[in-house]
């Protein structure tokens, strides 16, 4: 994957990008310290100029950093414009956070030939592209998308791997079943 194309999660601003008006981070993402949903403007925002308690704003605002602005994405992607806001997720995979005002953006070009080149560049890497609208997920694969309905955060997603035509592997995601967490941790727990 290319620096130039790929939104990443060190949060310095790439050259000549800053936040500006653009407050769209303050709307999609849920926060739980102020008990903020998705989709809903924070009551601490100032639209089109920032944060209302910037100093004093929780910790998941300080963690939060906007894919678009550490990338070298095009200004099409300016999270104000195309009402997608793009983070890295916990396991290094893509997350792209869509307005409900605009549930189709992400299935937009040049968003959606983004996303898919992205998938197919990630889950070499058993990494993925995750799109949410509110508390829906849509796992981005390169032949076919899932939609896995509501869905939190941090709630592990699986993708399951088969033979294809041609040698091809056909791609497959799914919600993890309840003891998958604990199972994987086992898994990845070091021999004795």
């Amino acid at each position: 994957m290319t620096d130039v194309a790929t939104p990443n999660d060190g949060g310095a601003p790439a050259a000549g990008k800053s936040c500006g008006t653009c407050t769209m981070c303050c709307k999609v993402l849920h926060i739980a310290a102020l008990n903020k949903p998705h989709g809903v403007w924070c009551p601490h925002v100032k639209q089109g100029k920032g944060c209302g308690i910037y100093e004093d704003r929780p910790h998941e605002c300080r963690k939060f950093h906007c894919g678009y602005l550490s990338s070298n994405l095009s200004e099409e992607w300016f999270p104000a414009k195309s009402k997608i806001v793009l983070m890295a997720d916990a396991t290094g995979g893509i997350t792209a956070v869509v307005d409900q005002s605009r549930l189709e953006a992400w299935r937009e070009q040049p968003f959606y030939r983004q996303l898919k080149s992205w998938s197919r560049e990630l889950l070499a890497a058993n990494k993925y592209v995750v799109v949410r609208i509110g508390k829906r997920a849509i796992a981005v694969l390169p032949d076919e998308d899932f939609d896995l309905g509501a869905m939190e955060m941090d709630e592990p997603l699986v993708i399951e791997t088969a033979p294809g035509p041609a040698g091809r592997p056909i791609y497959r995601a799914r919600r993890a079943d309840p003891g998958y967490a604990a199972r994987a941790s086992v898994a990845k727990a070091p021999q004795k």
